[in-house]
């Protein structure tokens, strides 16, 4: 059972809506903000507009603060509702010349530039020596260096807004006491693959410089390129990037399948956002069965007439038997 409340602000005005049928929030790992859905039933109370705050609390947690971005009526006067949190205007676009920072800096740094309030900021101990971004999203931009902190640090970091305040952890903070599985879910689809971000041999070159020999730098796994045949990646490497380093952590983070698994209409828990990691129980894998936490890639949650359900793709993997 969940007690869900929704609330509209204007002007320092709480409305609370007469709502039709569920409440919908759905949660993607990068490059986009989380969106509230629902549909409100109008009468001669309530009004708001575009720009209005939206508030949700579900059992006494605030889990939502965003806000509206379209409205849309059908003829029977039902206004569907679309909000997005603060990380929405992290697609506006922006130049920006730095050198010697972090990506959490440059997080702090867009904070204050565009009043965003912040809260949790880990710090990503990456220092990327020089970027020049022109003309970028500020997520680009901020998922860039965190993407760089990846490759070179070897620690994923999770971008999010946590009610009202921008927040960045460490993957590895975010493990959720949670099992999802075929016993508690209505429906669930598992993928292993090799056709798209899975390489077995790394390829990196400095720049090339008139003045400089180009330097080359290779990580491979024979035994994958055997099976697989040569899955290449390339790219070349930044000033003072360790080559060496760098090929070595691309290797341990693309040789390998990817692994996906969806489930359909999961038992609800707040806990779980895109980021998390959660525990995957499932036996009726044919010749595998699953036990590991892997990794939210994109959860929706529905909240309706007191019931709290959730879809969920998962990545990455772990102990397979």
């Amino acid at each position: 059972m969940s007690s869900v409340e929704l609330c509209i602000i204007r002007n320092e005005k709480a409305y609370f809506p007469i709502l039709q049928n569920e409440i919908n929030w759905e949660i993607q790992l990068y490059g986009s903000p989380s969106k509230l859905t629902f549909k409100v039933l109008p009468d001669d109370i309530i009004s708001f507009f575009e720009g209005d705050k939206v508030s949700l609390k579900v059992n006494d947690t605030y889990l939502f603060l965003g806000y509206i971005f379209s409205k849309k009526r059908n003829k029977n006067r039902i206004i569907t509702v679309t909000a997005y949190d603060q990380l929405r205007y992290f697609k506006n676009k922006d130049t920006i010349k730095y050198h010697h920072k972090k990506a959490s800096d440059i997080i702090k740094i867009f904070a204050a530039q565009y009043g965003f309030k912040t809260g949790t900021i880990e710090d990503t101990e990456y220092v990327i020596t020089s970027r020049l971004e022109e003309n970028k999203t500020l997520y680009d931009i901020i998922l860039t260096a965190i993407d760089l902190t990846v490759q070179n640090k070897k620690k994923l970091y999770v971008l999010y807004d946590d009610y009202g305040l921008i927040t960045l952890k460490n993957i590895d903070n975010m493990n959720v006491d949670v099992v999802v599985g075929e016993d508690n879910a209505v429906d669930f689809d598992y993928e292993s693959s090799i056709d798209g971000e899975t390489y077995n041999k790394i390829k990196l070159s400095t720049p090339c410089n008139d003045k400089k020999k180009r330097n080359v730098f290779i990580a491979q796994d024979s035994k994958h390129m055997n099976e697989w045949g040569i899955l290449q990646y390339f790219d070349t490497l930044e000033e003072n990037e360790n080559g060496i380093a760098k090929a070595k952590a691309l290797l341990e983070k693309y040789n390998r399948k990817k692994r996906t698994v969806s489930l359909k209409k999961v038992i609800g828990d707040i806990r779980v956002r895109a980021g998390s990691r959660v525990i995957v129980y499932i036996q009726n894998l044919g010749e595998l069965s699953l036990q590991s936490y892997m990794m939210v890639d994109k959860v929706k949650h529905t909240f309706k007439d007191e019931e709290h359900f959730m879809d969920l793709t998962l990545r990455g993997g772990g102990k397979f038997a």
